[in-house]
């Protein structure tokens, strides 16, 4: 980067850091660290979209489109309908409350051990996830200063945990309006120069129809399949169990929402993000889709991750790397070749000649693929650890090689906003749990309010330090916005399951909700690792799965008693 790239990020980050600072200058209490204060429904619309859309969104969304097209976004159209039912339920239920968590709410309809099991379970997967939003802004930092991963991850999580523990949820809260204001323009400016950087006569409309016949405007796939990760039924029926359970029982959500000052903002914040969240992720799938047409046209390197390019020139031969070197962009230019030819027949609207063109193109791309998987196949044979994963650094490559000056500082910039949105948020919430759920509950309940604010600010640095040590682990599970997502699965639908037997269930115990959650996950965990079901049912299967075997187990204990 040039010195205008360091200005513009280091000035856009010290404002952004240093309002979110002021803003939050008066919190003196517990209250005001976890709560905030009286929040209007945009911010708390904003802040809520803000923490779900963290710099694994920015960098491996647009990478995941790259290789595979629009479909991740049926992941998504479960999300309204969720957003529906939280806000007429679980909503009026925790302002009702004045709860700080929501597994505080778990104790008052059973007892302090199925509220610890479930804060548990957050805790658990939400400390791993934060390493996740650590590591995506520390991929960029890695590759523009050359420095070593670890290092990147400790000044990022650094970064994240100081604002943090000097602001709590409010500082969180006000900084992420001005973050997805940078985001967004970023995002949108760098589509801009891509289609800009297009052939003449490809715009817009020419893109889409040429990604239409490369399989990657597979927006809705209305077929039904069980090893199918992402359909229409997976996003409405998964997709929604997983909001569910994100919005409704994720301390990380639930604390945004109860920052707003009535029920009726609270809502109106959570309607904004159901309603402009599928748009916003299209939008940014879309820009992955342009810019795998943009390498259509335009050189594409043999690896977008650098460190992969490391590994092979280290591990194979001059020999081996000019070889497969030379038969890459060979296998390129002829489908740069095809795709020009497929442009030309779209362009004369001839059937026949569209269908022969596109048959010819696919061919190409798939010459490319084999001959990148013959590469990683090589490079894993001489050393088995090899990380070769590529979908996270796709975008930022474009960033890298083909920004003007100062749009690279900025987009940078972009990437440490969003990974600071969330991973403060998280942060918070694994505080404001450890804290209230477990100390306070079950270690020192009568302790000082100054007491409570120093614990909670020790323990947000402590979540942060195990976030930055799994961070240092987080790039060989692959896609980064995949991977966070199965995490999360892993639990929620238990979680889920223990919120709706409370909800829904009045006459089911505490040992019913308890054993029936302890016996639906350690059935998810077997799924994931003796299956190929989808993580996205695993929501369904512990949402609907906990409540009924409860409801059973109540039944039974029922029948048994009354036998004597």
């Amino acid at each position: 980067m040039n010195s205008l790239d360091w200005i513009i990020l280091f000035a856009s980050q010290l404002l952004i850091v240093g309002y979110g600072i002021w803003r939050s200058r008066k919190n003196a209490n517990t209250g005001d660290y976890y709560k905030g204060s009286g929040m209007g429904w945009l911010t708390v619309g904003i802040s809520v979209m803000a923490t779900q859309a963290s710099a694994i969104t920015f960098l491996s969304a647009p990478g995941q489109a790259f290789s595979d097209g629009m479909r991740f976004v049926q992941f998504y159209l479960g999300l309204p309908i969720a957003m529906i039912i939280i806000s007429e339920t679980a909503v009026p239920l925790y302002k009702k409350l004045n709860v700080y968590t929501a597994y505080e709410y778990l104790e008052n309809r059973f007892n302090v051990k199925v509220r610890v099991l479930a804060a548990l379970l957050f805790l658990l997967h939400r400390g791993l996830a934060a390493g996740f939003t650590i590591f995506a802004p520390s991929l960029v930092l890695s590759a523009v200063l050359g420095w070593d991963i670890v290092l990147c991850n400790i000044v990022i999580g650094s970064i994240v945990i100081l604002y943090t523990v000097t602001g709590g949820t409010k500082a969180v809260a006000e900084t992420q309006k001005i973050q997805m204001v940078i985001i967004m323009a970023g995002m949108f400016f760098a589509a801009y120069l891509m289609l800009n950087m297009l052939p003449e006569g490809i715009g817009l409309p020419e893109t889409l129809q040429i990604a239409g016949k490369a399989d990657r405007m597979n927006v809705l796939v209305t077929d039904f399949s069980w090893k199918d990760k992402y359909n229409v039924w997976s996003g409405l029926i998964g997709g929604c169990f997983l909001a569910l359970s994100y919005f409704g029982t994720d301390q990380s959500q639930v604390s945004r929402y109860l920052t707003a000052s009535s029920i009726n903002k609270s809502r109106m914040g959570l309607l904004f993000n159901g309603i402009f969240k599928i748009p916003m992720q299209f939008s940014i799938l879309l820009i992955g889709v342009v810019l795998y047409v943009f390498f259509l046209f335009n050189p594409m390197p043999l690896f977008f991750n650098p460190k992969s390019e490391e590994k092979a020139v280290s591990v194979l031969s001059e020999e081996e790397y000019v070889r497969f070197t030379q038969e890459f962009n060979a296998t390129a230019e002829k489908r740069k070749t095809a795709a020009f030819s497929l442009h030309e027949a779209l362009k004369s609207k001839d059937e026949t000649r569209i269908l022969t063109s596109a048959a010819d193109f696919k061919k190409t791309e798939t010459e490319v693929a084999e001959t990148k998987k013959a590469l990683n196949a090589a490079i894993l044979e001489k050393d088995k650890s090899a990380d070769l994963n590529e979908t996270n650094y796709v975008f930022f490559h474009f960033v890298k090689e083909y920004l003007p000056v100062g749009m690279l500082g900025l987009i940078i910039s972009v990437i440490f906003s969003a990974s600071m949105s969330s991973t403060s948020s998280e942060l918070n919430a694994l505080s404001s749990s450890t804290s209230i759920d477990i100390y306070k509950r079950l270690f020192n309940p009568n302790a000082t309010e100054a007491h409570y604010l120093r614990f909670s600010k020790a323990t947000t640095l402590l979540w942060g330090v195990y976030a930055i040590i799994f961070a240092c682990f987080a790039n060989r599970l692959g896609s980064l916005i995949e991977a966070v997502n199965i995490i999360g699965s892993l639990v929620y639908g238990t979680i889920l399951g223990i919120f709706l037997t409370g909800f829904y269930l009045k006459k089911v115990q505490s040992f019913a909700v308890l054993s029936g959650g302890l016996i639906l996950q350690t059935g998810i965990l077997m799924l994931y690792f003796f299956t190929e079901v989808p993580f996205l049912w695993y929501n369904v299967i512990g949402g609907l799965g906990v409540p009924l075997l409860a409801f059973l187990i109540q039944a039974f204990r029922k029948e048994k008693a009354a036998a004597g």
